[in-house]
Order: C-alpha cells, then structure tokens, then sequence
C-alpha cells in the first residue's frame, strides 16, 4: 500500500458511460424541451415547403444564424394566413432536436407575423389570389333588379342591422317581400352558415336578390367574411348578391366578389330598392324629355315642310290641288241642290196624300191598337219577372250546393289540402320522400314543410 492510500487518498479512473446515438438525443432533447418548453423566437422565413400532409417545413434566420421550424397539420389549420419566403415572422413553440439527423428545430404552435397582423395578410393574400383568378372582373357580375319583389337576407335575427335594413325597406317600398335566412355573423362556424344560406337561396330560387349584412366591428369580428370558400359561393350564386358587410371603411374579400358592394347594410336597403318617389320623378323625367323631344321633331317637320313649301314643283301641286277643290265644291254644290230640289218634291208629295186621308177618322183604330199593345207589353213584363225570379231562385240553390261541395268549405273547418314540389295533391304518404320540400293549404295562407317520416307511417 502506497503511503497516499495510507493517508486516505483513492484515485480510482472515472468508469466510462457509453450512449448509443439514439439514447444520448433522447436525453438530450428531453432536457431541452423541459428547459424550453414555451420559447418565442424572430427571424426571416426561407426554404419554406407546404407538405401535402398539412405539416409545414422551413427555415428561421437572422444575420448569423438558422434554426429548423415545422409546424405540424393540427396547429398550421389555425393560422389565419399563408407564410412566405422573406416573412418577418414570431414563432412560439418547443424546443427539441429531430432525431433522424440530430438537428436542433423548434415544433412551433403559433405563428404571427412582425408588423401587419395575420388576418391582415391573410386577407391580402386571398384577395391576390382571387383577383388573379378573375373572379374581381366586372364582367362577370350579373345586374341588381331595379325593383325586386323578393328579397333575401342573411344576417343575425338579432343584429341591429337587419332592424335597419328592414325599416328603410318598409318606407322605400312596403310591398316588398322580405325573406330572412339567420345565420351567424361572427366567429369559426360563421363562414358555413352563410354559405350555407346563399346556396339554399339559389337552390329554392324564390328571392330576386340576396343581402349579405353584418354590422361594423374589428378585423377579428369581420375574418369569417375573408373565408375562401364563402367569396367563392358568393362568385358561383346565379342570383345576384349583395355584400353589406361592416362600415364604409371596411373591406372584406366578399365585397370584391359580390355583384355590389354596399357601404352599411342600411345603403344596401337603400340600393336594392328605389323608392315609389325615385321612380315617379323618373317616369316624370322621361315624360317630359320626350315631351321635348316630340316637339323638337315637330319643329323640324315643320321647318322642313316650310321649305319644301318655297319650292316651285311644291306651288304647281298646291295649284293642283286647289283646282281639284273647286272642282269638288262645285260637285258638292250641284248635290246639295239636287237633294234639295227632290226633298221639295217629296214634301209636296207628302202634304197631298196628308190632305187626302184627313177626312178618314183614324184615331179610333189607332187607340184600339195601341191599347191592345200596352196589354201585351204588361203581360211580357209580367212573365219576364217570373221567369227572372225563377232562375234567381234556381241559381242560389245551385251556388249553395257548389258552396257546400267545394274543398275549400272543408278548410274552414280546420283541415288542409296538401301538396307536393310540382303542386300535385299528395293522397298517400308512399308519394313523398324524407326531405321533400311540400306545402299545404289552409283556409287563410299557405305554409312550406320538409317531410319528415316516424315509425308510425
């Protein structure tokens, strides 16, 4: 024994760990992602890669370094808006090592980018795409009827909005009629239901118009109308719609897509339909435009006619004319005195034969016959009042029995005659599906239905 370890000292060699590359990373990014559980980290997007699987891949850099970021599927479906190469970006995720290659990455969870917010370029970017597509192009969009009788609306039942537009509706034109879809305005499930109402509208086809209306609000409350699928609804509807979204100075993707653009929903009511006193002082201003324009052309016509009257060949057929007119008045004239010359002819006549019969005494005859035709006439009178109050009569029992033998007798007392989608009576429950659109009629109004089949038949 050496006098160290007599004194206490051992200097026993360190025994040797040996990892395997698997289990040195494992501990390692164990460590790591306890450490850096929840780290933000800036930089400069490059070498990015959208992976048909959902998960997105690239590169964080600033002047002197990189670091690996990848955002898989279930977090990249949150981000309101596209990266880019050269994006100024803040990402927020964990910290680890990818173990194929033992590279340090960052699984991150959330991703804004520096500057302008997300559902800014989110709206950028879709409203490039779109207009690139040609779905912006004036062209393409179909013209608001000038005075609809239908009107559909897709709003909230309870925005203030919808009270707006349908007050300015009754006071421009009450006979419009009015068909309200609710749906929500604001939040994820926003975007399906009002899609989801333009393509019902389209499909039943009972609405001239549509009016997509929401109030004003934040980039966060107005984000559903950003929706691609919604502005491409919007693009497809074959019934003209209308986007009244948000304030005057709000713009939302639908607004570029839709056949109008209304600043508030209370100017969409405004434009959908003119007032009866728009189209009275236009029907006015017509009137009177072409009342003017009438005697335009007359003022012309007769200034042309005025000239053509200077001329020579115009004099020489007025002297024609004006011979022809004698020519006339003379014949009238030899008419006038003949007939007058047989008339005198016919008097004389007429006062001989007075002369010859005056000394027969006719007014007896003449009384008997016309009191024998005063007697027929009472008795006609008489038949034809009977046979008059006969035939009342007749009718009203006919008319009370059509009365009690018609269906819609039988409404009154509470049934109803139902139909299907072409109008035909449905009599049997093996004629309709579940799901069919039908309709009944009742003893005042009508009412829609979708079939809806139980156990019971």
């Amino acid at each position: 024994m050496s006098s160290l370890e007599q004194m206490g000292f051992s200097f026993r060699p360190p025994e040797r760990h040996i990892w395997t590359v698997r289990d040195l990373i494992a501990s390692v990014r164990s460590r790591l992602e306890r450490e850096y559980m929840n780290t933000w980290i800036e930089g400069e997007i490059s070498n990015f890669r959208d992976h048909p699987s959902g998960h997105l891949y690239f590169t964080l850099k600033d002047e002197s370094a990189q670091v690996r970021i990848v955002i898989f599927r279930s977090a990249a479906r949150f981000l309101r808006f596209k990266p880019e190469n050269g994006m100024q970006v803040i990402a927020r995720g964990r910290v680890t090592i990818y173990g194929e290659r033992g590279e340090l990455e960052i699984s991150a969870e959330y991703l804004e980018p520096k500057g302008a917010g997300a559902l800014q370029i989110a709206f950028e970017q879709m409203k490039a795409k779109l207009e690139a597509e040609g779905l912006f192009e004036g062209a393409r969009k179909k013209a608001i009827p000038p005075l609809p009788r239908r009107i559909g609306i897709v709003t909230s039942p309870q925005a203030a909005a919808l009270r707006d537009i349908l007050n300015i509706l009754r006071r421009r034109h009450d006979r419009a009629n009015v068909l309200i879809y609710p749906a929500q305005v604001q939040g994820d499930a926003a975007a399906q239901e009002v899609s989801s109402a333009i393509g019902w509208f389209n499909k039943a086809k009972i609405v001239e118009v549509i009016i997509v209306a929401r109030g004003g609000g934040s980039v966060e409350d107005l984000a559903a109308f950003n929706d691609e699928a919604l502005a491409r609804t919007v693009a497809c509807s074959r019934i003209p719609v209308i986007s009244a979204v948000g304030h005057e100075t709000d713009f939302t993707v639908i607004d570029f897509v839709a056949d109008l653009r209304a600043p508030t929903p209370s100017a969409a009511a405004e434009l959908v339909i003119r007032s009866r006193q728009e189209i009275e002082n236009h029907s006015e201003s017509l009137r009177e435009r072409l009342a003017r324009a009438i005697r335009y052309r007359l003022l012309r016509r007769r200034q042309a006619l005025s000239e053509l009257a200077q001329h020579g060949a115009f004099q020489r057929l007025m002297d024609l004319l004006g011979r022809r007119q004698q020519r006339v008045d003379d014949l009238l004239y030899r008419l006038t005195s003949a007939e007058r010359h047989v008339l005198e002819h016919d008097r004389r006549r007429w006062e001989k034969a007075a002369a010859a019969v005056r000394y027969y005494d006719v007014r007896q005859r003449l009384r008997a016959m016309r009191e024998q035709l005063e007697s027929r006439r009472s008795a006609l009178g008489r038949a034809f009042r009977a046979s008059l109050l006969e035939s009342r009569s007749r009718l009203e029992r006919l008319a009370g029995s059509l009365r009690a033998l018609s269906p819609l007798a039988i409404l009154d007392r509470g049934y109803a005659l139902v139909f299907d989608e072409q109008g035909k009576l449905l009599k049997d429950t093996n004629r309709v599906r579940e799901g069919d659109d039908i309709w009944a009629r009742l003893a005042r109004g009508q009412i829609r239905a979708v079939v809806k089949k139980t156990d019971r038949g």
